[in-house]
């Protein structure tokens, strides 16, 4: 029955900040991603999906497949909730791009059994979607990133595994003050900063000459925004 159908996505931008305050807030902001890599053969590619939590930037699991549809996007999720389901909670908000997969009425449906909304990059807007270009900036141009191609899938697999074991644990990203993405999940963050802060100050007041400019600020963000409201009325004005 046609009235029994998920209604379509809404292209509204729900619950696109997201705040913290002590610790590590649940998963408010998630992020859901396809991207393309290249396979043995001229114009073969496979299919990266992606989840990350958008507060943390910690990247929550990662599948590759030989094409890109609706259920594979769903079950895929799903997994994804199962495992995390302590952080992920009712009223979060996944955030996408416009592919048919992620516009799909099956991972709507799926959604809305689990009580997540949904948010979309606005047609035509090349910064919509900062999360994801910077995410798979940094992934495509790792130095373990393949020169030309994969050999196959199960390459991409493995590769696609140990790169999220290592950007999760060690890659120290500016949009965090310089600490991991586990490390503010797991609210280690601020006690990291804390100390880097402290040390700053102390180096600054023994050698106050060396200093033409107050130091830099270590102090965690507690707002992470899709679209910061400053550069939205920039783009207006």
């Amino acid at each position: 029955v046609r009235s029994s159908w998920p209604q379509p996505p809404s292209t509204r931008r729900p619950g696109a900040t997201c705040t913290g305050g002590d610790g590590h807030p649940p998963s408010a902001g998630l992020g859901y991603y396809i991207t393309l890599v290249p396979g043995p053969v001229k114009g073969q590619f496979y299919y990266l999906y992606m989840v990350i939590d958008v507060w943390s930037r910690r990247i929550l699991g990662v599948e590759v497949h030989e094409r890109e549809c609706a259920e594979l996007a769903r079950d895929f999720f799903d997994r994804i909730y199962r495992d995390e389901e302590i952080n992920i909670k009712p009223g979060s908000i996944l955030h996408s791009d416009n592919g048919a997969a992620m516009r799909s009425y099956t991972l709507a449906a799926k959604l809305k059994e689990l009580g997540i909304g949904m948010s979309f990059s606005r047609p035509h807007v090349s910064n919509d979607n900062a999360y994801a270009e910077s995410l798979f900036r940094t992934l495509k141009y790792h130095h373990s990133y393949p020169l030309r191609r994969f050999r196959n899938l199960l390459s991409v697999r493995a590769w696609a595994d140990g790169f999220v074991d290592l950007y999760n644990t060690e890659h120290r990203h500016s949009g965090i003050k310089y600490v991991t993405p586990n490390q503010r999940h797991y609210g280690e963050a601020d006690a990291i900063c804390s100390i880097r802060q402290e040390t700053y100050e102390q180096a600054r007041q023994q050698h106050p000459g060396r200093w033409s400019r107050p130091p830099r600020d270590w102090r965690q963000p507690q707002i992470v925004q899709l679209n910061h409201p400053r550069r939205q009325k920039e783009k207006q004005s």
